[in-house]
């Protein structure tokens, strides 16, 4: 492939880039310069933040449930499209070798979920 073809890519990525760049040395530049006690405090829903912030400790379960989550958000990343592309699969001859990989990606995902389950990470407590 040609270099040449990646040029709009490119071109597109210093763009964004540089869009990000100006927008924030202008709110840098222009923006206000006078902080106080109250702007510099953590905003908690309009009410005064209620200990440390350094200080606070979550629970593992907090994490085992957002790995769960975002092992999940990739499967929808994945079976999404699967299931926009496997007709035009199925039509070229490979409808069955691609359904039969997407079953196995989704019984690895069932398996790790019934493990989960059974050793009560979706328990919150």
């Amino acid at each position: 492939m040609e270099i040449a073809n990646y040029m709009p890519l490119v071109l597109l990525a210093i763009m964004a880039v540089g869009v990000a760049g100006l927008i924030i040395g202008l709110a840098t530049f222009f923006g206000p310069k006078n902080p106080t006690r109250e702007k510099m405090m953590p905003y908690e829903s309009g009410s005064d933040p209620i200990g440390t912030p350094h200080g606070m400790r979550f629970s593992i379960k907090f994490y085992l449930v957002a790995i769960s989550f975002i092992l999940f958000d990739l499967e929808t990343i994945f079976v999404i499209p699967w299931t926009m592309t496997w007709r035009d699969s199925a039509a070229l001859g490979h409808g069955l070798y691609s359904f039969g990989v997407i079953s196995i990606f989704l019984a690895i995902l069932t398996i790790g979920l019934v493990y989960e389950w059974s050793q009560g990470g979706l328990e919150w407590d």
